[in-house]
């Protein structure tokens, strides 16, 4: 006798049942967009990106599979980063690395800490894993207190955006360096926007076996459409991440792009002086508009106003075709995050502001 379909119990598992997936901003594939609501670079990337994907088109090496470590690129990235290839791991954008991170580390019922708000993503990994998510508030400046540190048995992994998002805001190496010391887990700083901050944490990975930085091409090489992310880590901690990672997980195209991408620092450093320099002055606007806006060391900034909701904002730029996202945290508030975007845009934008 079979059992009737309505006693069988779920085909999922409880763990996903429960959890809500990560919803990206908006991706409108029609029409005539100013996007400035995902942090996308506003640039095209390294001309050198597309001579290497026009190379490793042609011919036969798409017939094979890929290079399952990405060789290459772990040669030039170790020059440019200042460590050993074996120190690198590569994956389909920072967020593979994300989910690699955390099915490493972290078992069903154990812990990830995390600051609050900043990427909600970290929250939907440990709900994929069946873990528990222990969010530590920022404080209203946007710094940790030393609660990020407390001790807590079933605690396998902390993660801190550094640049935060939505704040655009960093915590200094040595912080997070104190933070990592009093903490018994592995720490992962997430770097996706560390190419337009002022510092960032490599070195404390040399300093301590237990702390990764994980860095995104997304961002400042403009190669969000291509996917393509690392993490720096000592061998140690690598060697077991890459029994978690698929086993190619970076295609041919990604890792000749990414390599050509990273051998050109020189456009590296224009784009982001260009991006740092557009920053400063929407920055600077937002604020004779009355908002509040943090110190920005990443590729967008966060605003609030004293008086203002935020929402009509948000609806009124996205009914004249410019798109900002407005994110909501429940306990801490609402606000506008805002993509630097070219100097065009950003007029275009601030004229329908000043409407406002």
């Amino acid at each position: 006798m079979t059992t009737p379909p309505t006693a069988r119990r779920p085909l999922v598992r409880p763990a996903i049942l429960a959890i809500d997936g990560y919803v990206p901003g908006e991706q409108p594939q029609g029409g005539k967009w100013i996007k400035l609501n995902t942090n996308e670079n506003p640039y095209p990337p390294s001309p050198a990106v597309g001579r290497a994907l026009a190379a490793t088109a042609s011919g036969r090496t798409l017939a094979k599979y890929p290079d399952p470590m990405a060789t290459a690129f772990r040669r030039r990235a170790a020059e440019v980063l200042g460590v050993d290839p074996e120190w690198i791991l590569c994956g389909n954008g920072s967020d593979d690395i994300l989910t690699i991170l955390v099915r490493t580390f972290v078992g069903e019922g154990e812990c990830l800490r995390m600051p609050y708000p900043s990427y909600i993503l970290y929250r939907t990994l440990a709900g994929i894993q069946g873990a528990r998510c222990d969010e530590v508030a920022y404080r209203p400046d946007w710094t940790l207190g030393d609660e990020f540190a407390a001790a807590a048995d079933d605690l396998r992994l902390a993660i801190i955006a550094n640049p935060n998002s939505p704040s655009g805001t960093v915590l200094p190496p040595e912080r997070l360096a104190d933070l990592a010391g009093r903490l018994d887990c592995a720490v992962v700083v997430d770097e996706a926007y560390g190419d337009f901050a002022e510092t960032n944490c490599l070195s404390l990975v040399k300093a301590n076996p237990r702390i990764i930085v994980t860095r995104s091409f997304s961002k400042s090489y403009a190669l969000a459409g291509l996917r393509f992310g690392f993490a720096v880590a000592q061998p140690a901690i690598i060697e077991q991440m890459l029994k978690v990672k698929d086993s190619y997980n970076c295609d041919a195209l990604s890792i000749a792009a990414a390599t050509a991408a990273i051998d050109d620092q020189a456009w590296l450093a224009e784009n982001r002086s260009k991006i740092i320099a557009t920053r400063t002055r929407l920055t600077d606007a937002m604020r004779r508009l009355g908002f509040t806006v943090q110190p920005s060391q990443a590729n967008f900034v966060w605003c609030t106003h004293p008086d203002r909701p935020h929402r009509p904002f948000y609806e009124a730029l996205k009914a004249q075709g410019i798109l900002v996202r407005f994110m909501n945290y429940a306990g801490w508030g609402d606000g506008l995050r805002i993509t630097v975007g070219t100097d065009e845009e950003i007029d275009a934008f601030l004229t329908v502001m000043k409407t406002l």
